[in-house]
């Protein structure tokens, strides 16, 4: 059974978007095994899988450079070289590992390696020069943890190095499975077994694994259910489906009522983007309030918006009264008049959705949060995440499912960790990861779209959860259709309005 990524999105099969942790995976392989499939047997299922794949995708004359560690990724590599040199392929391995400390299955592999006429050599990678053809990563597998040391390291550095394709195995090596840390091979293709593994869709996982395609080697499904998936990628159809029809004697009352809060002196565009995002996404009534100076603007971009200039947080307190969703951060900016506002929408008792400088001014411990965030979303960038923890960008980005889930805990509120491979933390759910997006949406104005499209589905009446989720696989979304037209380098967060209608139209 093989699913590339996206592939997961259409697939019926509940298998098909789950997430595991490397562990996860490791008990899932042992059950198959406690059940009746060898190792041996399923070495021999991922090479032929892998090898299925390398030449769908690279063809089946060049030859194989085949990195070869001690463990049983390294064992997949010999398996997938003997079968490609029983098939007249020239092949060669390179070995990392003294085979006497191999388990009998990866020991057995080798030697159909070389009984199928494999050149098996410990060559320096150095002298590894003026080659041709694909180069096969079978180093490391779930197993290894850590930075990469001594021959490995030269190793992984020889293959980034070397110009030609790759193909990893399992996962790219150097790559942690769980979180998607680590210096790592960067890899054309990764044909990974059993289970998806979390760290190929979050962290630096979709940097390095280039393609991704799983096979379950035919596992028996029911093993699965013992393990629960840390994760799940997020599927848009299904999520529409929680986004109710509209009622033939509907009126705009039924659709709650959003209100915008940000756009000091230059940040105007933050929450017109955020105010226009709100109106296309189906919220019945959307109100803004900004700096008196912004109205106009405002008005000219969304003339549908009711735009409010507010001077302090004495201004806007009797408005705060008539929204169902409050949307505060977008443009805010972390100056007086900013946290002013901020005191007193933490007064009322409306869900909240909290983005931007909104959580910088909380993080900085600036106003005391007396009030729950229990059904309410915060959306934070790294650096935001990072201050909220008290932390920073580099712990963030090294493990992103454990500070997505810090998040949570520590505010109470749906968190959504914004980046490649978007997460969605919700108390007693799975993690949620968006696999859509591309990186041309790291531009500015994106987040204050994410921000407007989550509060119209909170205020038609979806959870936290829910609201989060659609908004984020529609907001990806988007932005690869928007990407298709403009291409990355050139996109900007007004073009993904267009194909937003589009996606909620169809």
């Amino acid at each position: 059974m093989s699913h590339t990524a996206h592939d997961y999105l259409d697939n019926p099969l509940p298998i098909s978007s789950r997430l595991y942790t490397a562990a996860a995976v490791a008990a899932i392989d042992s059950a198959a095994q406690a059940a009746g499939r060898s190792s041996e047997q399923l070495m021999s299922a991922a090479a032929h899988a892998a090898l299925k794949e390398l030449e769908a995708q690279f063809g089946s004359s060049q030859p194989l450079l085949v990195f070869c560690g001690g463990g049983n990724n390294g064992g997949d590599g010999y398996a997938l070289a003997a079968l490609a040199a029983d098939r007249g392929r020239a092949v060669e391995v390179i070995e990392l590992c003294d085979a006497a400390k191999f388990s009998p299955a990866t020991a057995a592999a080798r030697q159909f390696a070389k009984r199928a006429g494999v050149r098996l050599t410990a060559q320096a990678t150095a002298d590894l020069d003026q080659r041709e053809g694909v180069v096969v990563d079978a180093l490391l597998g779930i197993g290894a943890s850590g930075p990469l040391r001594g021959g490995y390291a030269e190793a992984v550095a020889w293959i980034n190095a070397c110009g030609l394709p790759v193909v990893a195995l399992d996962l790219p090596s150097g790559l942690c499975a769980t979180s998607g840390s680590g210096d790592s091979v960067v890899a054309d293709l990764t044909v990974t077994f059993v289970a998806a593994k979390l760290g190929l869709f979050t962290g630096r996982g979709p940097v390095v694994a280039g393609e991704v395609v799983l096979h379950t080697l035919e596992i028996d499904e029911t093993l699965y259910d013992a393990e629960p998936p840390q994760a799940e990628l997020l599927d848009l159809d299904e999520q529409l489906e929680s986004l109710p029809a509209r009622a033939a004697d509907g009126h705009k009352g039924l659709y709650g009522h959003v209100m915008i809060i940000g756009g000091d002196y230059g940040g105007g565009g933050a929450v017109a983007l955020a105010a226009e995002a709100a109106l296309r996404s189906g919220a019945g009534l959307v109100s803004v309030a900004t700096r008196p100076e912004h109205v106009g603007a405002v008005l000219a971009r969304s003339p549908e918006a009711m735009v409010y200039g507010v001077n302090s947080g004495q201004d806007l307190e009797p408005l705060l009264a008539r929204p169902s969703v409050i949307v505060i951060g977008p443009g805010l900016g972390q100056a007086a008049w900013g946290e002013q506002l901020l005191q007193q929408v933490l007064k009322t008792e409306q869900p909240l959705l909290l983005d931007a400088d909104a959580l910088n001014i909380l993080a900085a411990g600036r106003l005391q949060l007396r009030r729950s965030l229990v059904g309410g979303v915060i959306t934070p960038h790294p650096g935001e995440a990072a201050r909220l923890l008290g932390s920073d960008s580099a712990s963030v980005q090294g493990d992103r499912p454990a500070a997505a889930q810090q998040l949570q805990a520590l505010w109470g509120s749906v968190a959504v960790l914004k980046g490649a491979g978007t997460l969605v933390a919700a108390d007693g759910l799975p993690l949620a990861l968006c696999g859509d997006g591309n990186p041309g949406m790291a531009s500015p104005g994106m987040g204050d779209l994410l921000a407007g499209i989550i509060g119209a589905l909170l205020a038609q009446g979806l959870d936290a959860a829910t609201a989060a989720k659609l908004g984020v696989a529609l907001h990806a979304a988007a932005g690869d259709r928007a990407a298709a037209q403009c291409g990355e380098r050139s996109l900007l967060a007004s073009d993904l309005i267009a194909p937003l209608v589009e996606l909620l139209s169809d």
